[in-house]
């Protein structure tokens, strides 16, 4: 997509226009300020940290409790398991959060009865404040599958959790992403990229590079050097972004 002036402006208005209206029509049910565990799902280890880092880091900073629950450990030849663990670690660590795994394997998604209920269960064990996952749709089946099996975690608990979408390499992964909230990441920019690059087998270089251009766009819809934008689902019980972190 051609970026123009005009199509800054008028995609910034809208944005903006959009923000306002879904901060005020949460408000009222939103909690009072307080301690919030955080789950944010993705298809490999590496998605959270590309998606969201830099709102993964400002939460942390801020002493909520962030889980990374990944779809599968994103072994795929000849980088074994071993070596995705352990970056994700490392990037969690980087982050001041920890890492989890949904037990599926990279590239061969399962999104059934049995593993609706399986995801179900673990991340009612988390008893998650709000959740953060991939927008649905996406060019990465293991993308899809974890959108889906965390929608459906969310409605199987009564929405008794917020719940939002991220975008990840917009137009490569993530399409026809049109977000409500906006969160300021230019001060975690840094914890943000050293997170991505503690993924040092997938080719940082060219995916940060990749993602920063939609942290650096997602800024000038909102008026910050760089920003991370979501998707408010309808019907959770309250905005966390307008709580904890601001948008």
């Amino acid at each position: 997509m051609e970026w123009t002036r005009r199509s800054l402006i008028i995609r910034g208005g809208m944005a903006s226009s959009a923000l306002a209206f879904g901060a005020a029509s949460v408000a009222a049910a939103s909690p009072k300020a307080r301690k919030e565990k955080i789950v944010v799902t993705g298809g490999h280890p590496g998605d959270p940290e590309y998606g969201c880092g830099g709102t993964i880091a400002a939460f942390t900073e801020q002493g909520h409790e962030v889980v990374l629950l990944y779809l599968n450990d994103g072994a795929w030849p000849p980088t074994p398991a071993e070596t995705r663990v352990a970056e994700a670690k490392k990037a969690c660590d980087i982050l001041g959060a920890r890492s989890s795994y949904a037990g599926q394997k990279n590239g061969a998604a399962i999104v059934d009865n049995i593993h609706y209920e399986d995801f179900a269960q673990r991340l009612n064990a988390e008893a998650p404040d709000a959740v953060f996952t991939h927008w649905m749709v996406d060019n990465h089946r293991d993308h899809r599958a974890i959108a889906m099996l965390t929608y459906d975690a969310w409605q199987r608990s009564g929405r008794k959790f917020a719940l939002y979408y991220y975008e990840v390499s917009d137009g490569e992964d993530t399409m026809q992403f049109s977000p409500d909230r906006y969160v300021d990441i230019t001060r975690m920019e840094a914890r943000k990229k050293e997170a991505c690059y503690a993924h040092a087998s997938q080719t940082p270089d060219r995916y940060y590079e990749l993602q920063d251009r939609v942290a650096r766009f997602r800024g000038l819809e909102s008026g910050h050097t760089r920003a991370e934008a979501f998707v408010w689902q309808q019907e959770s019980p309250f905005d966390i972004l307008s709580t904890s972190i601001g948008s």
